[in-house]
C-alpha cells in the first residue's frame, strides 16, 4: 500500500511503459525521471531499439528495465504484467502501444485494418483490465493512456484508425469509472496530429503539437488528478464543434 503521508498528486516513482519505443513515452519518461520516477519498465517487442531506449534512461540515473509485451498476444499479457507488479508497487502505467496503418492500403486489405484495430484496441482492452486489476490490487497508482483526438469523431481520411481510437477512448473511460474510489487514477490523453517519426512525411496540420508537449500535459494531468487531457488544450474546443457538425459538412474536410 501507498504511504498514506505521500499527497495524492505526488508524481510516479516507478513507471510501466507498455510501447516502450514509443516517442512520446520516452519524453513522458524523461519528464518524469527529471522529477522523481527512479524504476522504469519498458514493455514491448524484444529489439535493439527497446534496449536503446532502456539505455537512454539509464544515462538519466533511471533503473531501467524491459520486458516482452506484444499488443497483438492478449493471452500473455496478465503474465507479463504481473512478472513487473511481482518486483513491487508500480505508480504509474503508460499505455503508449499502437499503429496508425495506412488507410489506402487498409481499406483494401481487411486483414490488415483487423490488425490496426486488434493492436490499438483489443490488445488495450486485455491489458487494461489486467493493469486495473493490479493497480487496484496494490491499491494506488495511475493508468495513463494515450488516445487521440481522432477518437472523437472519425473522418474519411483516417476512419480505421480513428474508429480504433474511438473505442480505447470509449473502454480507457468506462475503466476510470469502475475504478473510481478504489485509489486508482485513469487518465485519457488526447493529442492531436504529433510529430514523430511516424507521421514524418504526412502534411502538418493546425494545431500540430510534439511528443515533449504531450509529456508536459501528462504531468500536469497527474498533478491534477485530471480524468481528460487535450494536448494542444484549443483541440477540446476545436473537437467539441467537429463533433457536432452536420455529416454534410463534416464529410467534406475529408
Amino acid at each position: 500500500m501507498k504511504d498514506a503521508s505521500e499527497p495524492p498528486t505526488a508524481l510516479p516513482r516507478s513507471l510501466l511503459v507498455l510501447g516502450g519505443t514509443s516517442e512520446i513515452a520516452l519524453a513522458t519518461a524523461r519528464r518524469l525521471i527529471a522529477r522523481r520516477a527512479r524504476t522504469v519498465w519498458l514493455a514491448g517487442r524484444p529489439s535493439p531499439a527497446l534496449e536503446q531506449a532502456a539505455d537512454s534512461l539509464r544515462a538519466l540515473g533511471a533503473d531501467a528495465r524491459t520486458v516482452a509485451f506484444d499488443a497483438l498476444a492478449p493471452e500473455s499479457h496478465e503474465t507479463v504484467l504481473g512478472k513487473v507488479f511481482a518486483e513491487g508497487p508500480v505508480d504509474m502505467v503508460l499505455f503508449a502501444f499502437g499503429v496508425l496503418g495506412d488507410q489506402a492500403h487498409d481499406e483494401r486489405d481487411p486483414l490488415r485494418a483487423v490488425q490496426v484495430a486488434q493492436t490499438n484496441y483489443t490488445g488495450a482492452v486485455s491489458a487494461g483490465l489486467a493493469a486495473g486489476r493490479a493497480l487496484q490490487s496494490q491499491g494506488h497508482g495511475s493508468l495513463v493512456v494515450l488516445s487521440s483526438a481522432a477518437a472523437e469523431r472519425a473522418r474519411r481520411a483516417d476512419f480505421i484508425y480513428g474508429s480504433s481510437k474511438a473505442g480505447l477512448d470509449a473502454f480507457t473511460q468506462g475503466l476510470g469509472d469502475a475504478l473510481h474510489g478504489t485509489g486508482v487514477h485513469v487518465m485519457v490523453v488526447r493529442p492531436g496530429f504529433v510529430l514523430t517519426r511516424r507521421t514524418a512525411g504526412r502534411p502538418r496540420p493546425a494545431l500540430a503539437t510534439t511528443p515533449e508537449a504531450v509529456a508536459t500535459a501528462v504531468e500536469l494531468g497527474l498533478r491534477r488528478r485530471s480524468e481528460t487531457v487535450w494536448v494542444p488544450g484549443a483541440l477540446r474546443l476545436l473537437m467539441a464543434v467537429l463533433r457536432h457538425m452536420p455529416r454534410t459538412l463534416f464529410r467534406r474536410l475529408g
